[in-house]
């Protein structure tokens, strides 16, 4: 069972949209349509929202200490709570796939994305779940500025899309068979 589901992205109103949000985005979608609400938490370091599932509790995290350091707010939640590693889902972009392609993986490195670097670091260990939101590579140019800016109003379509999926899939996510839900979602 998942009983802490975070997403990537950095706090303020110039990066709200970015490529680099998509973990944000998607839990801003999931936390609306749940009805709950975002709560600031100093002491995680980030905003909260709870939702009771009839299979149990799930707390949702937004880290605002900006995507380098997502895993102090990880570890001080995950530590208060007593939520083991493997029971945490990590939403976040994902370079190597295509704009609106979505799959869902247990472990791994961090490819690169400092704000799964920095929680693996201050885990101790790479043993959660992620769902990797597809964002594309740049053609040319730099790939920082490339995942801090907003995508073509076509590829906001495709990611919002790839939402639709995994907000179809969620109950199944978080208290199913991981591995159908892994099959089902990375299709």
């Amino acid at each position: 069972m998942i009983r802490l589901v975070v997403g990537l992205g950095n706090p303020g109103q110039q990066y709200k949209k970015n490529r680099h949000n998509a973990g944000f985005l998607l839990l801003d979608r999931l936390v609306d349509d749940l009805g709950a609400s975002w709560a600031n938490e100093s002491k995680f370091h980030g905003h909260v929202a709870v939702h009771v599932f009839s299979q149990g509790k799930v707390l949702f995290l937004k880290p605002q200490t900006y995507m380098n350091k997502s895993g102090l707010s990880v570890a001080a939640i995950a530590r208060f709570f007593k939520i083991e590693p493997e029971e945490i889902l990590v939403v976040h972009d994902e370079l190597d796939f295509d704009v609106g392609c979505v799959k869902l993986k247990k472990s791994g490195g961090h490819a690169g994305n400092n704000g799964l670097r920095d929680i693996i670091a201050c885990l101790g260990v790479a043993g959660f779940y992620r769902v990797r939101v597809g964002i594309g590579r740049p053609r040319v140019g730099d790939v920082a500025n490339y995942v801090l800016s907003d995508p073509s109003k076509q590829e906001m379509l495709d990611i919002s899309l790839s939402f639709d999926t995994v907000l179809q899939k969620i109950e199944g996510i978080l208290f199913g068979d991981m591995a159908l839900s892994m099959n089902e979602l990375n299709r």
